[in-house]
């Protein structure tokens, strides 16, 4: 028998290093980001723009598209030491994230307090999949697309990194989370290199996110844009529903 697929397919990205040992205190929080796409919107909408916008920047699709690269002007992204370049280039990607239909549910683990607060302690990428795979699986029961088989997209990072993330993919889809049910996911681990649309916006839009956990009140226009992203609650509310923050 065929395996029945979801309507969805979840990119998922990090910000911040997970480690625990020594703490960056300009940036002490793990983020986690996973963007949901209905596979039409995403073949429709953020592919197509991606493609055009990469074209019309460097004359071909090859460039990946990565946060941090492209806030240092690094490599291919040199070209953007020019301020009036820069923020051109930032504000059409923000309109395509802005455009792109999609949902975001991140978990953010803030590292300083969660040391402080347990006295044993798990992988912050482990904590905050838990946390993201749950919501993940609640919205697909929202839209009555939790009974198929839905793929969770993430980049490779090494072997024993992986080997321990796949087993940790298991145990929560396996019934341990939250509520014990079972999730209907398969993981599918993908290249740094491979040219993801999907995986190239969940990286863009991690950082934004840990910005604003750390600093509230400062400016943060990637931010405002995503705000509207985020699973909410029947009222609106993305609090614990699209944004765990942990502890």
């Amino acid at each position: 028998m065929e395996q029945e697929y979801s309507d969805y397919i979840v990119y998922v990205d990090e910000s911040g290093d997970h480690g625990l040992k020594s703490i960056d205190q300009n940036y002490p929080v793990f983020v986690l980001a996973f963007c949901i796409f209905r596979k039409v919107d995403y073949i429709e909408n953020l592919v197509p723009a991606l493609q055009q916008f990469k074209f019309k920047h460097f004359g071909h699709d090859q460039a990946i598209l990565h946060e941090t690269d492209i806030r240092r002007d690094r490599g291919e992204f040199a070209f953007l030491k020019s301020p009036e370049i820069k923020d051109q280039f930032h504000a059409e990607l923000s309109n395509i994230v802005a455009e792109t239909p999609f949902t975001l549910i991140a978990s953010v683990i803030h590292k300083t307090k969660y040391l402080k607060r347990y006295q044993s302690h798990e992988n912050p990428y482990h904590v905050a999949l838990g946390f993201g795979l749950e919501r993940v699986f609640y919205f697909l029961r929202d839209h009555q697309a939790h009974a198929s088989l839905t793929h969770i997209v993430v980049e490779k990072r090494g072997k024993q990194e992986d080997n321990d993330l796949e087993l940790e993919f298991r145990r929560i889809c396996d019934g341990g989370n939250y509520k014990n049910d079972q999730l209907p996911f398969r993981m599918i681990f993908a290249d740094k290199k491979s040219n993801s649309a999907g995986l190239q916006l969940a990286d863009l839009v991690a950082r934004p996110i840990g910005l604003n956990t750390i600093r509230p009140e400062q400016n943060n226009h990637a931010y405002e844009v995503l705000k509207v992203k985020f699973r909410g609650s029947e009222t609106g509310n993305i609090i614990g529903c699209g944004l765990k923050t942990f502890p």
